[in-house]
């Protein structure tokens, strides 16, 4: 297994990967990391040969493994995360993240060994077929992986973001320049406060509004509500449709 080492400490990257050569299962291709952004690097250009596990402790400077843990959720193949923490205090909202284990250190070989199993279980059982990036929806009972490919849009009101697909809304925490910056290549942004995928684009058509006079719209194919453009974004949009015509 392609194993990644996630953790501040220089100590406890050694001892997990002393553990690791101790397990019965392997030899395991490990490769270590001192922080998260050293991480997401490594994990994004780690081709053609991905990771597939991290041992990810939560307590680091900048990135915590926390954000990062949200961060790897969206990559189009995923790795399988382990939290591995002297804390217990974060286990529930590692689960809500999908971790499909939670060691406390110091680790123990027997626990590792059982979260190696853990992991393989959990990415034998993955669906083979590339959706493409997702975003992390946290709703009652778990988190949802919605395929950015089911997406029609993305509102900003007030403090958090509505995700609209053809069947439904979604409410999402974070951004939206943080989702254009990690989804350019997929989300256009049509006005300050929205974001539409790019492959759903269908027209614009003129409207006029009773308080800003006339405007621009966006027709999405699978939605019948019509988005505002902003002048400032009308020349892209426009771009846009002309270059998918």
């Amino acid at each position: 297994m392609h194993i990644l080492i996630v953790d501040d400490e220089a100590l406890a990257r050694t001892r997990l990967r002393t553990l690791l050569g101790d397990c019965a299962h392997g030899p395991h291709h490990i490769q270590e990391a001192a922080d998260g952004e050293q991480a997401l690097q490594m994990l994004q250009a780690a081709q053609p040969a991905p990771v597939q596990l991290v041992l990810l402790d939560i307590h680091m400077p900048g990135h915590n493994g926390l954000r990062l843990a949200a961060a790897l959720a969206e990559l189009p193949n995923p790795p399988a995360i382990v939290f591995v923490t002297a804390h217990s205090s974060h286990a529930l909202q590692a689960f809500e993240l999908d971790a499909v284990d939670y060691l406390t250190k110091p680790v123990r070989l027997e626990r590792l060994q059982q979260s190696l199993q853990k992991a393989e279980r959990a990415l034998s059982t993955r669906s083979v077929v590339d959706s493409g990036p997702v975003l992390l929806i946290q709703e009652r009972g778990g988190t949802l992986r919605l395929p950015l490919s089911e997406v029609r849009f993305l509102k900003a009101e007030q403090k958090y973001i509505t995700v609209r697909t053809v069947q439904r809304n979604y409410i999402l925490d974070g951004a939206l320049a943080d989702l254009e910056t990690r989804h350019g290549e997929h989300l256009l942004r049509i006005h300050r406060n929205a974001l539409v995928l790019r492959a759903a684009l269908r027209g614009l058509e003129k409207y006029d509004d009773p308080q800003e006079g006339e405007g621009w719209g966006l027709r999405l194919q699978g939605v019948s509500e019509l988005l505002p453009v902003s002048r400032r974004q009308l020349a892209a949009v426009k771009t846009e449709l002309k270059d998918i015509s």
